[in-house]
């Protein structure tokens, strides 16, 4: 028996739930995968039964119950420091935390006019106005943390980070939504949908093959 167990929700459309898992399986932190199925009569009885905020995800460690994406992503990194899941150095990480953070409360048009979903077939759909500002926002974000700090790896902060595990989604609706990138983006988008993680999730996700429509069907 694995010494964590992640909760998490339906893989094609659960962007929270692939913030932790993406990261631990990036990582090769050994876990077992809980799952509560999205939009049935069942669903709030099952997630009240695993999570105190009838959200996921949820991770179970030694009897202890860590709820809320950064909370886990903070105590995995506690956990294992050898993992770098924060930068190093003290300006990186206040960076990463800086942008993580800033994934974590905001972009509330960007993910309601590209909400993830794995199985809708990738073409450009325009944001509204606000919107727009948010993803060029992202995109400056993303520009700017691998200008200063991406050096050595693909990443945002060069290896993989919490940072990068916060705006996998993101990464995934600009690739769905998004049409032709700008070379910076792409690059970045390309690195990290080609992560064994990211393939596995994707792979993962094909499979589920449930009647109900994604957010955006």
């Amino acid at each position: 028996m694995a010494e964590f167990n992640l909760i998490i929700a339906n893989k094609c459309f659960s962007s929270w739930s692939l913030r932790p898992w993406v990261a631990m399986k990036h990582l090769e932190i050994p876990f077992e995968e809980g799952f509560v199925r999205l939009r049935t009569p069942e669903t709030f009885a099952n997630l009240a039964k695993v999570s105190p905020t009838g959200l996921v995800p949820v991770l179970i460690h030694n009897g202890r119950i860590v709820w809320e994406t950064l909370a886990i992503l903070e105590y995995l990194a506690d956990l294992f420091p050898e993992k770098k899941l924060w930068p190093q150095d003290i300006g990186a990480r206040a960076m990463a935390r800086s942008v993580a953070t800033e994934m974590h409360s905001g972009f509330r048009e960007v993910r309601y006019g590209w909400p993830m979903n794995l199985r809708r077939p990738k073409g450009h759909k325009p944001l509204d106005a606000e919107g727009e500002l948010q993803r060029a926002r992202i995109e400056t974000i993303w520009r700017q943390c691998r200008e200063q700090y991406g050096e050595g790896g693909p990443f945002l902060f060069g290896h993989f980070t919490a940072a990068d595990a916060m705006y996998a989604p993101v990464v995934t609706r600009f690739d769905t939504y998004g049409g032709e990138l700008a070379p910076d983006t792409r690059a970045y988008v390309d690195a990290v949908l080609a992560t064994p993680a990211m393939r596995h999730w994707y792979a993962e996700a094909a499979k589920e093959t449930w009647p109900e429509p994604g957010p955006d069907e």
